[in-house]
């Protein structure tokens, strides 16, 4: 263990020293008022850097040199810390993390002081839901000085910009789309009211049903029922294998709408099955909708959005925003992936609750969800992800 003391004018200046001089490891000891500044004292615990940083050089005997004595091997057992050492490096380790917290917690408070505008938008966003990361970016972006009012207009502003779209090409286009996802999402009930809004817009004669979903019981029943009530052709496959061969005799159709089985984000047969059909794919022209339920929650909808990315998704579609209690792990999953929405479903209802995304509209409803959710964020909270990021800015 290395003890050193460091003074300065300020505690900031004090700890930038204990940084450059001790890097990231080093534990603060004691503080104290000194005339003109501040006095630290810190150490650094040896036992708790990384083995790659020791770096250990082995002398390679010359002939010159094959006379000298060769030194004893190291007894690498008296080198190991003792058990009073270990002791000492977890008492230390205890306190740095309990002054790690206090140096968060002054920080934090310290910020509600000299920014309070900041601050209070910090918690707003927290209790949207969104990430620490993508909070702390977006308040980070505003001018200094603005009303608080316009503040909050440009930080959700500045997040709709950062959500993707792709608008209603689908239904004006057409194409070949493959909705991917977990389980239980409504993959089937979004191509439902996608299929009733185009025939509603163009007709029936141009678009056909495919289902590979051959292990949910009763889902290809339940498409062809959909394409009886529609007046749409409905095909059903056991093998994603034949898709080709089947839309080589669909040229006509302007859109196909193909829903596949359901799949558990955690499934070890995932990748093997996203391989497969992206070969297929390929070859046929598929384009994949990766669709997500936004009544997930936030850490759910994160994993199923990476781990279903081996599908190659272009788009997503989100299901279920009537069922939401938050929208921020989404807003936040859709920010990190830049994954283009391109409609949101929320009820039962064919074909009404179904409508294109708009960024600035999906913003809003991550408001009024929230709002009307009752979300609030504690002091304890908010010290633990923003503390950190304001004593950097202090």
């Amino acid at each position: 263990m290395k003890i050193r003391t460091y003074i300065a004018k300020d505690m900031r200046q004090a700890l930038r020293q204990v940084r450059e001089e001790q890097g990231p490891d080093a534990v603060i000891l004691s503080t104290r008022a000194i005339a003109g500044g501040v006095e630290v004292s810190a150490a650094i615990d040896f036992e708790n850097i990384p083995p790659q940083r020791v770096q250990v050089s082995v002398p390679v005997p010359t002939p010159a040199a094959a006379a000298v004595p060769v030194p004893p091997p190291l007894d690498f057992a008296a080198l190991m810390p003792s058990a009073a050492q270990s002791e000492m490096g977890a008492e230390l380790r205890s306190m740095r993390h309990l002054l790690e917290s206090q140096l968060a917690q002054l920080a934090w408070n310290d910020l509600t002081r000299r920014q309070p505008a900041q601050a209070e938008l910090l918690k707003q966003l927290t209790e949207l839901g969104l990430t620490q990361a993508l909070a702390s970016q977006l308040v980070d972006e505003l001018p200094v000085n603005i009303p608080f009012e316009e503040s909050q207009r440009r930080t959700l502003a500045g997040l709709s910009r950062r959500i993707a779209v792709t608008g209603d090409v689908l239904l004006e286009r057409g194409g070949r789309v493959a909705f991917v996802g977990p389980t239980g999402v409504g993959k089937t009930t979004a191509i439902a009211k996608l299929a009733a809004r185009w025939v509603m817009r163009h007709g029936s004669r141009d678009i056909a049903l495919v289902s590979v979903d051959g292990q949910r019981f009763g889902a290809q029943e339940q498409l062809k029922v959909l394409g009886r009530l529609l007046g749409v052709e409905a095909f059903t496959l056991d093998d994603v294998a034949d898709l080709p061969v089947l839309l080589a005799r669909l040229p006509e159709r302007r859109l196909v709408l193909i829903d596949t089985a359901g799949m558990s984000p955690r499934d070890p047969e995932l990748a093997a099955r996203a391989l497969q059909f992206g070969a297929v794919a390929d070859r046929a022209g598929i384009q994949v909708c990766l669709t997500l339920s936004a009544a997930a929650q936030a850490g759910v909808i994160e994993e199923a959005a990476d781990r279903f990315a081996v599908f190659r998704p272009t788009s997503c579609l989100l299901t279920k925003l009537d069922e939401a209690t938050s929208l921020g792990g989404t807003l936040s999953m859709l920010v990190r992936t830049g994954l283009p929405v391109s409609y949101v479903s929320e009820g039962q209802r064919i074909p009404e609750d179904l409508v294109p995304a708009r960024a600035h509209h999906v913003v809003t409803r991550a408001v009024h969800i929230a709002r009307h959710a009752g979300a609030t964020a504690g002091e304890e909270l908010l010290t633990r992800r923003f503390g950190g990021i304001a004593r950097v800015t202090a």
